[in-house]
């Protein structure tokens, strides 16, 4: 999943870049407040985390903007301040977690995944497409109790399907949610990594879950191919 991350403590934004990216997310990150909302005007994410304390808008305002332009994306508050009234401001300002500063990049992954998994209907860690498993906490994924290993990528593409389960998903909106601003790849690399998933996830299975839908895209369902 794409996250955005708005943190004007240089080494600090970079060492939860470098966390989020090793957990298997798509990581796009800015410095202040001005910068993110920009962003956020015209990129989708699965899920944002914002400092409070931003030059040029503050993590408050930026929530404001994004919540008047109608989007529900799950935010997360990174701040020093530690008051309870400073919690409850952040909660009711629209945020859906709040997490204070020194934090365990353990916690914040966590809180990640929950944010996530609540903003999806999901309501456990691990996912589920007929015999094939994804545990979004360990990475683990299975298909009839056999592990798979698959790289970032593909293993971030996975997940993706399979929070959409059932549904289609064309290669824009995908490459949108898997790939951030500095990716320089080709055009088909969507196509590319499908083809990967469906060597590891479909070959030698009968029941196919990974189908192509001419015209739109791809989706994760189960049912055999005709």
């Amino acid at each position: 999943m794409r996250i955005l991350l708005a943190e004007d403590e240089r080494d600090l934004n970079h060492i939860i870049t470098q966390k989020l990216t090793s957990d298997g997310y798509s990581v796009d990150s800015c410095y202040d407040g001005a910068e993110a909302i920009d962003i956020l005007s015209c990129t989708e994410y699965d899920a944002v985390v914002l400092d409070i304390m931003m030059p040029k808008a503050d993590g408050y305002e930026v929530l404001r903007r994004l919540r008047t332009g109608g989007k529900t994306t799950p935010v997360l508050f990174l701040t020093a301040k530690d008051a309870v009234s400073d919690r409850v401001r952040g909660l009711d300002s629209g945020a859906n977690d709040y997490l204070v500063k020194p934090f365990s990049l353990e916690e914040l992954s966590a809180r990640l995944r929950a944010m996530t998994r609540t903003a999806f209907g999901k309501t456990s860690n691990i996912l589920h497409a007929g015999d094939l498993t994804l545990d979004c906490a360990s990475h683990i994924v299975r298909r009839g109790g056999k592990e798979i290993r698959l790289s970032a990528k593909e293993y971030s593409l996975l997940e993706y399907l399979m929070i959409n389960q059932g549904i289609v998903l064309s290669r824009e909106k995908i490459e949108d949610h898997i790939w951030n601003f500095d990716y320089e790849g080709g055009t088909n690399v969507v196509d590319v990594y499908v083809s990967y998933l469906r060597r590891k996830i479909d070959s030698g299975h009968e029941n196919k879950l990974i189908h192509t839908v001419r015209g739109r895209g791809y989706v994760l369902r189960e049912e055999v191919a005709t």
